[in-house]
């Protein structure tokens, strides 16, 4: 029995585990990065933990409390000379979603920018359901929003309206999308989006057209002293055909190395 015991518990110490702590956009598509490479025969245990924001991550791997972090933001300059390294691995459609009893699958830009300046208020006005439209956004500095804001015709300078809920990560956002009647909302598309919720088709277009209009890019980042063999080769992996295969089945864009 104490042999046995002895036999658990040293294979538990073998168990090597690996967090990729950072932003909620595209946590779909990492963890099944992960559990793809995790099919290789001595993998270690890769973790992709809940939001704690690109900035979140940052801090963690830039005082070493994280090997590897994930991010939907580019590095600051100061990031970047602190010893940052920013690896693109998807590009994410930036897509909308509603509460399936809105009843409405497409709208243009310009009614989204009605909708989130508060014009339009009922989605009846849309051919939708009579059902008062409950706006969900993002924080000011959130990385969605900011691609929204630099890609999406009508949104640079819009003013959201203050009768908006503020979701402070994307599973947040989701969820409550998810739960509330007549919510509309925004993220970083993945396929597990289309269980239970409607994405939009934006002017025509669904998020995984070439022709939408907005992309965000996720990215590994780590230190460029990095030596665990461990984050090295989910580096690598990520290089793969294997990942980028995964990549596009859950409707997103590899980038190639």
């Amino acid at each position: 029995m104490g042999l046995c015991l002895a036999g658990v518990n040293a294979a538990s110490a073998e168990t090597r585990r690996l967090d990729i702590v950072g932003t909620g956009d595209g946590i779909d598509v990492l963890r099944v990065i992960a559990a793809s490479f995790m099919q290789q025969e001595g993998s270690p245990q890769i973790e992709v933990p809940p939001s704690i924001g690109s900035g979140g991550g940052i801090a963690a791997v830039g005082s070493g409390k994280a090997i590897l972090g994930r991010v939907a933001r580019r590095l600051t300059d100061a990031e970047a000379a602190s010893g940052i390294v920013y690896k693109e691995i998807a590009r994410l459609p930036s897509a909308f979603i509603v509460h399936p009893g809105c009843g409405v699958s497409a709208v243009t830009s310009d009614q989204l920018v009605a909708i989130y300046s508060g014009r339009l208020a009922n989605w009846k006005e849309l051919g939708g359901a009579d059902m008062r439209i409950r706006v969900v956004r993002r924080e000011d500095q959130d990385s969605t929003l900011t691609v929204l804001r630099a890609s999406m015709p009508g949104w640079h300078d819009l003013e959201i309206t203050e009768k908006s809920k503020t979701a402070t990560t994307t599973q947040e956002a989701i969820e409550t999308v998810r739960d509330v009647q007549g919510a509309i909302g925004f993220g970083p598309f993945s396929r597990p989006l289309e269980q239970g919720l409607t994405v939009l088709r934006v002017d025509g277009h669904y998020p995984t057209d070439a022709n939408y209009p907005s992309s965000a890019v996720l990215a590994l980042i780590y230190l460029s002293t990095l030596q665990d063999p461990d984050a090295l080769a989910f580096l690598r992996f990520a290089d793969t055909q294997k990942a980028a295969d995964v990549i596009t089945s859950l409707g997103s864009l590899p980038v190639k190395p």
